[in-house]
């Protein structure tokens, strides 16, 4: 049987990769920090269907936490045949105010644990048969945005460290990422800010956290030859100035 194991994947993207890869017929091994009564409801919903399902509670900013979770899944799942790095941190700040402390957590989560995850599940990656690695990205690692300074260098980072791992890791490790646009407007936003992102975006409506998903399981069961590349779901929003 087939296994996934999915950072983040108690609410929003993350659970709707679970539910996809899970329906798909996939195994799994779930993550959550913040959201662990979610995950549990994801869980039992897929148990539900028939999938093995065990899951992990880590804050992804500490680096102790990550390599204890990175030990625990790779002695649970010796062999691992998609790791999606999801979780991730997002925050507003204006440059002159970001502490260093904001900085470190924000490459830490976003950047560190997908490297560090990925090189300590690199074992079982290797013993399955079509390995993929997914990293969840965003138009903010290309093209920059005033007051997410931080944020923009830790998604530009996870980037090329897509494209060095699918060179890297060749022939046997797939490794791509999934660059959303507006799948699952912030809490935080307003009718006024969600109206004004939705006039750049040429489809004229928001995407769904399952357009994601449905990516996911395409790289992991359609698509052998593709590495080393980043799919952009936005509508149409990168491609106009």
């Amino acid at each position: 049987m087939a296994i996934a194991f999915i950072t983040g994947a108690g609410i929003r993207i993350g659970s709707a990769v679970a539910r996809a890869l899970g329906r798909a017929g996939y195994d799994l091994a779930l993550h959550a920090h913040r959201s662990v009564k979610s995950l549990e409801a994801v869980a039992e919903e897929l148990r539900g269907l028939g999938r093995h399902v065990s899951l992990y509670a880590a804050d992804l900013s500490e680096p102790r936490q990550v390599d204890e979770l990175g030990a625990r899944v790779r002695a649970d799942h010796p062999t691992l045949d998609v790791l999606v790095h999801n979780a991730g941190l997002y925050e507003r700040a204006a440059f002159e105010s970001i502490t260093r402390e904001q900085y470190r957590t924000m490459l830490a989560v976003n950047m560190d644990a997908p490297f560090f995850l990925t090189q300590a599940l690199l074992p079982s990656l290797r013993a399955a048969a079509q390995p993929l690695v997914v990293h969840l990205t965003d138009i903010g690692g290309e093209r920059a945005e005033s007051h997410y300074a931080h944020y923009s260098v830790s998604k530009a980072a996870l980037l090329m460290l897509t494209r060095a791992l699918a060179v890297e890791l060749a022939p046997h490790v797939r490794v791509n990422a999934i660059s959303p646009g507006v799948v699952a407007f912030p809490e935080s936003f307003d009718a006024a800010a969600r109206a004004s992102i939705l006039q750049r975006i040429p489809m004229g409506r928001e995407g769904s956290v399952e357009d994601v998903a449905r990516v996911v399981l395409f790289l992991a069961r359609e698509a052998p030859y593709i590495t080393g590349q980043v799919l952009t779901v936005d509508g149409g929003r990168s491609a106009q100035l």
